[in-house]
C-alpha cells in the first residue's frame, strides 16, 4: 500500500547518485516524460549546475532567467520559476552554471538544509496541481543534494551496470541514513533502477545478481538498456519517448514509469 494518497501535495522524489555518468539525468528525464504520457502531471526540478535535464527538454539558455537558484536563495515566485515543456504533462523549474556558487552561499544560511523543502510546500504550489515532483540531483553529495532528499519523500536511485556500481553505493545509504536521523525521519528508498543494462554482458548479469541479492525488493524489476536512442535523444532536446517511441529505451522507461504508479497509485478496490 502506497503513500502517496495521504501526501496533502506532490509526491517528491529525488534521483541521486553521486557517481557521475550513471544515467540520473536521463532517467529523470524520461521517467518524467513517461509518466506524464501516462496522464500525470509532472515536475522536474533541475538542480544540478549543470543544467543537463534543461537543456534535454529544450529550454534555451535565454529563457532560464529564473531557475532553481532564485527559487532557493531568492525567494523566486513559482510561476516565475515553473516553466512548461514541449512534453504534455511535464514541467521544470530549469538551472544554469549560477547554482554551483549555491553551495557556498548556502553555507551561512541558517535554514540551508530545507530551502527546497519550503519552497516545494509553499501554499501557491497547490494551484499546480502536480502529481509527482522529481528532482534531478549533481553528482555529488553537498548541500544541494542534502536539500533535494530533505525535500523528498523518497529517493530513486539510478545504478549503472558496471564493476564498483555497488561500492559507490553504501556511501549514498549512508547519507540517507543520516538525513533520516535528523531532517527527514520519513525519507524513504523509492527503489533502485539498474540503467546501461547490456544483456549479453557477463557484468551487466552479475551486477544484476548483486543488486538483487544485497538490495532485494528496492530493485526495479524494470531495467534501462544500454541503447543508442537513449543516447541520442537530449543533443535534440527531447526525451527518447518522443525521439524514438517504439525504441528498446523508450518501451523500458515506460516500463519503469508502470512499475513507479504501481508502487505509488494503489488501485482501487
Amino acid at each position: 500500500m502506497s503513500d502517496i494518497l495521504a501526501l496533502s501535495g506532490p509526491k517528491i522524489v529525488a534521483i541521486a547518485n553521486q557517481k557521475g555518468g550513471v544515467g540520473k539525468t536521463t532517467t529523470t528525464i524520461n521517467l518524467g516524460a513517461a509518466l506524464a504520457e501516462a496522464g500525470s502531471n509532472v515536475l522536474i526540478i533541475d538542480l544540478d549546475p549543470q543544467g543537463n535535464a534543461s537543456t534535454g527538454l529544450g529550454v534555451e539558455t535565454e529563457a532560464r532567467e529564473n531557475t532553481t537558484y532564485e527559487l532557493l536563495l531568492d525567494d523566486a515566485a513559482l510561476e516565475d520559476v515553473i516553466l512548461k515543456t514541449e512534453v504534455e504533462g511535464l514541467s521544470i523549474v530549469p538551472s544554469t552554471v549560477d547554482l554551483s556558487s549555491a553551495d557556498i552561499e548556502l553555507i551561512a544560511n541558517e535554514k540551508r538544509s530545507f530551502l527546497l523543502h519550503d519552497a516545494l510546500r509553499q501554499p501557491a504550489m497547490e494551484r499546480f496541481h502536480f502529481d509527482f515532483i522529481l528532482i534531478d540531483c549533481p553528482p555529488s553529495l553537498n548541500l544541494l543534494t542534502v536539500n533535494a532528499m530533505v525535500a523528498a519523500h523518497s529517493v530513486l536511485v539510478p545504478l549503472q551496470s558496471e564493476f564498483f556500481a555497488l561500492e559507490g553505493l553504501s556511501q549514498l545509504m549512508l547519507t540517507i541514513r543520516e538525513i533520516r536521523q535528523s531532517a527527514n525521519p520519513a525519507l524513504r528508498i523509492e527503489g533502485v533502477v539498474l540503467t546501461m543494462f547490456d544483456a549479453r554482458n557477463n557484468l551487466s548479469q552479475q551486477v544484476e545478481a548483486d543488486a538483487r541479492e544485497n538490495l532485494g525488493d528496492i530493485v526495479f524489476e524494470t531495467k534501462i538498456p544500454r541503447n543508442v536512442r537513449v543516447s541520442e535523444a537530449p543533443s535534440y532536446a527531447m526525451p527518447v519517448l518522443e525521439f524514438d517511441t517504439m525504441s528498446k529505451g523508450a518501451q523500458a522507461y515506460r516500463a519503469l514509469a508502470g512499475e513507479f504508479l504501481r508502487k505509488n497509485v494503489p488501485a482501487e478496490a
